[in-house]
C-alpha cells in the first residue's frame, strides 16, 4: 500500500513563496549566510523570492504574490524602521538563528515592534519553523479547494431528531468555511454515489480485493461485505479523479444508512493512505476542516471521535449502552471517547493496532463494517474549530488506557484525562472532537496567526 506522506514535503503547486528582506542598504555577509541556511533548512517546503530591502518590500510585497515576509538578519536599524515594518501587510517571520529559530538577541526588537502594533512570528524550534511553512501551504491550498458532502435528506433518516441539530448541516456553516478559508463545500447525493458503486464491474472489485488482501487486516467480514466496501471506495475514487482540488470528503453514513449496505470506513482509510484525502464521518464539515488543518500543518495524526465526559453520567452511558464508566481518580476530569463501536476511523499508518471488523451499531446494515484501531497512549490534544471558523478550541489531555464493554456500542473506547472536566464540558464546541497525537497546543498557537485562527485553550 502507498502510505500517506509523513515527510515534510507539501504537494506540488502548493508551495508558499517567502520574501526575505534585509534592513541595511545592501545585503550584508551575515544576511547572505543566514538566508542560505534558511534555504537549506526549508528545502521542499517553500519557494524563495529574491531578497528585497525593507523599504522596497513595504511598497511592493503585494506584487510578488508572497505568502509571508522573512527577516533572516536583524540589527538595531529595526528600531528606526518602524514605519517600514508597519507598512508590510503580510505575516512577518523572524528567523535569525542558524537553527531555524529566532535569535534570543532579537527578543527586544520583537517586543519593541509588538508594543507599537507590528506583530511578528518567531519559531523557537526547527519543528515550529517547518510547521509555519506547512501552515502557509495549507492556507494557500484552502483557497479554491473543495470538500465533498454526500447526503440526501436529513429529516428522513435513522435519527433525524439528533442529526438535524448539528451546525455542520447549516448553510451558514458552508458560508463561514468559504469566508474564512476560501474552501468550497459541494453537496452531492449519497444515493447517486451508491448507485455508481453498484455499477462498477465485478472485475474491478475483484482486482482491488486481491490488491489489498496482503496488506489490510480484515476479520469476520463475509465476501459480500468486503466487496461492497470496495465498491464504495472505487466509486469515491472515480469521483475524486473527476473533481480537482478535493481535500476532504464525508458521507452522512449513519443517519442515511439505509441508502447503502456498507459503510465508508475502509474507503476512508484506503483513500487517505493512497491519496492523502481527509474524511468526514457523518459528513461533519467542521471535523473535516479541523483534521485537514491539523494533519497537513503539524503532520501529527488527527482523528475525529465522540466525547462522553464522565460528568454527563447516564446521558452518556445510555447512548453507548454501557453500564458504568471505568473507575478512576477524579472521574470529573475524564472522558470516554468512542465512535461506531470503537475509537473512530483511524488510518492504518497512524494506528498501533488496526483491523476491519463487522459493524457494531444497530443503525447500520448488517453487511457494513467498522475499524477497530488504536492511537498510541500518552499525550493527546483535543482540538475543534469553533462555529465562527475564527478559533480552535484546544485542550491538552492524556490517553491513559482503553476500555472494553461487551455487548455494547463501545467495544473498545479510549479514556482521556483533562485538566478540568467541568471547564471543558462548559466550553467544548461539539460532541465531535479531533484527537491530535501529542501535546501540540504550543505548535497550534504558533501557526494560528498564519491560518487566521485564535487558539482558545481549555
Amino acid at each position: 500500500m502507498s502510505i500517506a506522506p509523513t515527510s515534510q514535503q507539501v504537494p506540488p503547486g502548493a508551495l508558499p513563496r517567502l520574501l526575505p528582506i534585509y534592513l541595511e542598504a545592501y545585503q550584508t555577509e551575515s544576511f547572505r549566510r543566514q538566508f542560505s541556511l534558511l534555504q537549506s533548512l526549508s528545502a521542499g517546503l517553500v519557494e524563495w523570492h529574491e531578497p528585497m530591502q525593507i523599504a522596497q518590500a513595504a511598497t511592493h510585497s503585494a506584487d510578488t504574490a508572497s505568502s509571508a515576509i522573512v527577516v533572516p538578519d536583524m540589527s538595531g536599524l529595526a528600531y528606526r524602521l518602524l514605519p517600514e515594518f508597519a507598512a508590510i501587510d503580510l505575516p512577518i517571520l523572524i528567523i535569525t538563528s542558524e537553527f531555524g529559530t529566532v535569535s534570543m538577541w532579537d527578543w527586544e526588537i520583537r517586543d519593541f515592534l509588538s508594543r507599537r502594533g507590528v506583530k511578528t512570528i518567531a519559531p523557537t524550534s526547527l519543528e515550529e519553523f517547518h510547521d509555519l511553512c506547512r501552515a502557509l501551504a495549507v492556507k494557500k491550498r484552502l483557497t479554491g479547494a473543495t470538500m465533498l458532502a454526500y447526503q440526501d435528506n436529513l429529516g428522513a433518516g435513522k435519527q433525524p431528531d439528533i442529526f438535524k441539530r448539528f451546525y455542520w448541516w447549516e448553510d451558514e456553516c458552508v458560508e463561514d468555511l468559504s469566508a474564512s478559508f476560501g474552501v468550497t463545500v459541494e453537496r452531492r447525493s449519497y444515493k447517486e454515489l451508491w448507485a455508481r458503486a453498484l455499477s462498477i464491474p465485478s472485475v474491478r472489485v475483484d482486482a482491488e480485493m486481491a490488491r489489498i488482501a496482503p496488506i489490510v487486516p480484515i476479520a469476520g467480514l463475509a465476501m459480500r461485505a468486503r466487496a461492497d466496501a470496495l465498491r464504495l471506495k472505487l466509486a469515491l475514487s472515480d469521483e475524486l479523479d473527476e473533481t480537482p482540488d478535493v481535500i476532504a470528503a464525508g458521507i452522512n453514513c449513519l443517519n442515511e444508512s439505509e441508502t447503502s449496505t456498507t459503510t465508508p470506513c475502509l474507503a476512508w482509510n484506503l483513500l487517505f493512505e493512497e491519496r492523502g484525502l481527509m474524511w468526514g464521518c457523518e459528513a461533519d464539515l467542521t471535523s473535516m476542516i479541523t483534521q485537514f488543518i491539523t494533519w497537513e500543518t503539524l503532520r501529527t495524526p488527527a482523528v475525529m471521535t465522540n466525547l462522553y465526559p464522565f460528568l454527563m453520567g447516564n446521558a452518556a452511558l445510555k447512548h453507548e449502552k454501557i453500564p458504568y464508566f471505568p473507575p478512576v481518580e477524579n472521574p470529573q476530569n475524564h472522558i470516554l471517547t468512542a465512535h461506531c463501536g470503537f475509537v473512530g476511523v483511524i488510518p492504518q499508518s497512524w494506528a498501533t493496532q488496526w483491523t476491519v471488523r463487522p459493524p457494531v451499531l444497530e443503525i447500520v446494515d448488517a453487511n457494513a463494517h467498522v475499524l477497530d484501531a488504536r492511537l498510541p497512549e500518552g499525550d493527546i490534544t483535543i482540538v475543534k474549530i469553533a462555529s465562527t471558523m475564527k478559533s480552535f478550541t484546544v485542550a491538552p489531555a492524556k490517553l491513559t488506557n482503553y476500555q472494553q464493554y461487551a455487548n455494547s456500542d463501545c467495544l473498545n473506547g479510549a479514556v482521556l484525562r483533562v485538566e478540568d472536566g467541568y471547564r471543558y464540558v462548559e466550553q467544548l464546541p461539539s460532541h465531535h472532537a479531533v484527537m491530535a497525537v501529542g501535546d501540540v497546543v504550543r505548535r497550534l498557537e504558533v501557526v494560528g496567526p498564519i491560518l487566521g485562527v485564535d487558539i482558545e485553550k481549555i
